[in-house]
């Protein structure tokens, strides 16, 4: 397909190439936020610096960002870093194999867990790193086959 440039920002854009997505996550405590995303949540080291650590999970690179609590989260003024517990919509979802393993593991490392869902389908864990990250842990049974 035939690039299609966009003037605006100078960038070229490929219709049959999907963007590459990372996800950063801003943290007050490199060692500890990687220590809790590689032995809570399965993650691996990809790269460590001083100013961050880049983590690979399930086809898809985390940035552990380290930025100190009350600084500016913009650039503009507009907003600062905080730390304690704060819901957003947007969110990570861990799949996991089995909630309740990886839910021991959340808590053993300083996380917490606002509460669990199970039904048929499954189990949904509605949890928090230890700087107020939320994500949830999400065990999906297979349908049988038929």
């Amino acid at each position: 397909m035939a690039p299609r440039s966009d003037a605006a920002n100078g960038q070229t854009w490929y219709a049959d190439r999907v963007p590459r997505v990372s996800i950063c996550i801003d943290v007050p405590d490199l060692k500890a936020a990687t220590t809790f995303y590689c032995d809570a949540l399965g993650c691996h080291i990809e790269k460590e610096q001083a100013s961050h650590n880049t983590l690979l999970v399930g086809g898809m690179t985390l940035h552990l960002m380290l930025k100190a609590g009350g600084t500016d989260a913009t650039g503009t003024g507009s907003c600062t870093r905080t730390y304690e517990r704060h819901w957003t919509p947007v969110h990570l979802d861990f799949d996991v194999d089995d909630v309740d393993a990886a839910l021991a593991g959340v808590k053993r490392l300083g996380g917490t867990v606002e509460g669990v869902k199970r039904g048929e389908w499954g189990a949904a864990a509605f949890c928090a790193d230890p700087f107020g990250n939320g994500f949830c842990l999400v065990a999906v049974i297979p349908k049988a086959a038929s």
